[in-house]
């Protein structure tokens, strides 16, 4: 156990609870959460549809210097890039999984994915025809909308970039046998480009932050062993969850908290490497025996 604990921390893996590791060798599913960590989270902006795309940008960055998610950080550095005086900001709110709004010079906006202007009663029927290129491609999506009325002002589109150790990981778990799964809160389109490129069995899409939880039980339904991969504080009840709870070293606190193993690189084959050692320590011990 000791010799097993130090060859995975020489090898970036940290493991807290060493039953963890041991069930990682029966594994039936890997679960990844896919912002940060299939993908590496870093967010361009693409281009911006409306009418005034300047001021769309002014008050997409405006409120989001309030958020912490990485999307809102990419809009504020878009903005600050362009040179773009940004405004006050009062009354933020934040809608976990699907958005925010905030009020500037009087008048309130939502800012978010298509289930928050579903949910606001915003109608985005005539821009997604004006974006369904972008759609099909998998990219990702905030709109932009007055609160209260029906018609948005415009939507930014944006592209996250997947990691080259995502494709290579889950080709080596597929070798092993092993099953994975993605969960995400982006929309149906961008997560079956994604599973699509990736090799990737089964896929949530629109998952809200506290349902990633429910997923991971679905999946534990026939008696399969699952473990979670994730980074955020979003991921904690869906690490505790699973039978292996993997938080990855660069993500928040609670997800490091929550995980009884701990990546300290952000690189999914490092998965690939728990399970190996997971049970090369096996056959040493029956050996041993």
């Amino acid at each position: 156990t000791t010799i097993t604990t130090m060859v995975g921390a020489k090898n970036g893996v940290l493991i807290k609870d060493i039953k963890a590791q041991e069930i990682a060798r029966r594994l039936n599913w890997v679960v990844f959460d896919k912002t940060g960590t299939l993908t590496k989270g870093e967010f361009g902006v693409d281009r911006i549809v409306g009418q005034k795309p300047e001021e769309l940008l002014l008050i997409a960055a405006s409120i989001d210097t309030q958020s912490q998610h990485s999307i809102a950080k990419e809009i504020v550095k878009e903005a600050e890039q362009k040179n773009i005086s940004l405004t006050k900001v009062a009354n933020f709110v934040s809608f976990p999984g699907r958005g925010v709004s905030g009020k500037i010079k009087g008048m309130s906006y939502l800012l978010g994915n298509e289930a928050l202007m579903a949910e606001k009663k915003i109608d985005i029927t005539n821009l997604k025809k004006e974006i369904s290129a972008e759609i099909e491609a998998g990219k990702s999506f905030i709109w932009v909308a007055p609160e209260g009325k029906a018609d948005p002002l415009g939507v930014i589109v944006l592209s996250d970039v997947i990691r080259e150790e995502s494709r290579q990981a889950i080709a080596k778990l597929h070798e092993m046998k092993i099953k994975v799964a993605m969960i995400t809160g982006d929309n149906e389109s961008i997560a079956k480009s994604v599973a699509r490129e990736l090799s990737i069995d089964t896929f949530f899409a629109g998952v809200l932050p506290e349902d990633k939880v429910n997923k991971i039980k679905e999946l534990q339904k026939d008696g399969s062993i699952v473990a979670m991969v994730g980074d955020g504080v979003n991921d904690a009840p869906a690490l505790t969850q699973s039978n292996v709870g993997i938080a990855i070293g660069a993500g928040t606190d609670v997800a490091v908290e929550a995980g009884q193993i701990v990546l300290i690189k952000n690189n999914p084959l490092d998965i690939v490497k728990i399970l190996d050692l997971s049970r090369k320590t096996n056959i040493k011990m029956k050996q041993n025996l």
